[in-house]
């Protein structure tokens, strides 16, 4: 009774030890696309553990028991065909690709980063820039942004369209499942939700240069609407307009940013960004004449 005890109790510990790393990663979801996520790497972790821990224990058995000096095992060294063996050999690892190809397949289409979460409540929509070295945010609907740092209210569908104002970078919340490549010139979609209130660790996952470690941002899950409402006004209270201007300038290469908030957006920003590599007056110099895609082309066509 007491060996049993002891046994569970060193279990317990060792399980505990084991998932203390996840905490504040993938295997430590707060959203139902990191659920879903987690579910996906255990179950395929499992499948692959089928053919992995067979192999591991024959490996080590077959070394144990033929080993020098054990004259008395048989040895057939002209031994070359087992119809078993080679049913097992075959027939298991081939039930496994079946297995994991149909739980793929379905989660490739059910985890879609592109697609809407089926939810009662309307998505927020958040527009998301990567830069050297840092995170912007601009909420359309609600006419502010932040640097380093997002916030989106608890149980609400959060719609992400991700850009990149220079290298590729990927935007990544681990415990919120999910993560997308944001790049110059296009646009990405992906779709979260967090089902817990709390702040979580979101960065890029793409190596982009010497700033790379410090491109890190906070994302803030609100208890509710109301709370994220007086995140918002709090954000509108700052004197600073986010416009091609004052973009250009932030925009310039930086490390460790600390956290900024734009009171207000000028309509049509993200598209502004997303589009400037477009003009072709920028199409070997982004900052041609210290002059924005926006302003240059506007300059250019009133000389025309």
């Amino acid at each position: 009774m007491f060996i049993r005890k002891l046994i569970n109790v060193l279990l317990a510990g060792t399980a505990s030890v084991m998932l203390a790393g996840c905490q504040g990663g993938v295997l430590d979801p707060k959203g139902q696309v990191g659920v879903d996520e987690k579910y996906l790497i255990i179950v395929a972790t499992l499948l692959m553990l089928v053919v992995v821990i067979p192999v591991i224990v024959m490996t080590l058995f077959f070394a144990w028991k033929y080993r020098e000096g054990r004259d008395h095992e048989i040895y057939a060294p002209k031994w070359s065909h087992s119809k078993k063996i080679e049913l097992v050999v075959w027939l298991v690892p081939i039930i496994i690709i079946v297995i994991l190809g149909v739980i793929t397949w379905r989660s490739t289409h059910d985890l879609d980063p592109y697609k809407p979460l089926v939810h009662e409540k309307e998505h927020l929509t958040v527009e998301v820039v990567s830069l050297n070295w840092k995170w912007l945010f601009i909420y359309p609907e609600q006419g502010v942004a932040s640097v380093n740092e997002l916030a989106f209210p608890t149980d609400v569908p959060v719609e992400f369209k991700i850009t990149s104002d220079t290298t590729m970078n990927s935007f990544f919340i681990p415990q919120l499942g999910g993560q997308i490549y944001s790049m110059a010139g296009m646009e990405t979609q992906l779709h979260l939700i967090a089902n817990e209130p709390g702040s979580y660790d979101g960065f890029s996952a793409n190596y982009s240069g010497e700033g790379f470690t410090g491109m890190r941002f906070k994302a803030i899950a609100t208890k509710d609407e109301a709370d994220f409402d007086a995140w918002v006004n709090k954000l509108k209270q700052q004197p600073q307009t986010l416009n091609p201007a004052s973009y250009q300038a932030l925009a310039k290469p930086s490390e460790n940013n600390p956290v900024q908030y734009f009171g207000q957006v000028q309509p049509g920003m993200f598209h502004h960004i997303l589009m400037q590599f477009m003009h072709a007056d920028h199409a070997g110099d982004k900052h041609a004449d210290g002059e924005h895609a926006m302003g240059a082309k506007m300059t250019m066509e009133t000389e025309k």
